[in-house]
């Protein structure tokens, strides 16, 4: 039985095989140059999704902060007290 049948009941849903994976990384190796010089030029144009790339790529995404909180106002925490 196939797998990636579960999801949805889709052959092709879900995460690739790693042989499947590493047949499209041969498959696109010969182009990787083009790719970079194609977004070294789109940075140097401003493109906002090429320097956003860049930077995800190169530093990882930044982590989200969600504020909690409620109208920015602190949440109270239960004091809980232990005895012995």
């Amino acid at each position: 039985m196939d797998k990636r049948k579960n999801n949805g009941g889709h052959k092709t849903a879900g995460r690739k095989s790693k042989a499947e994976e590493q047949n499209l990384i041969e498959k696109l190796t010969p182009f990787e140059d083009e790719a970079l010089k194609q977004l070294e030029e789109s940075v140097k144009a401003g493109h906002s999704w090429a320097i956003k790339m860049y930077f995800e790529y190169k530093y990882g995404k930044p982590k989200e902060s969600k504020d909690i909180t409620t109208n920015g106002e602190s949440i109270n925490k239960p004091v809980f007290e232990f005895f012995d």
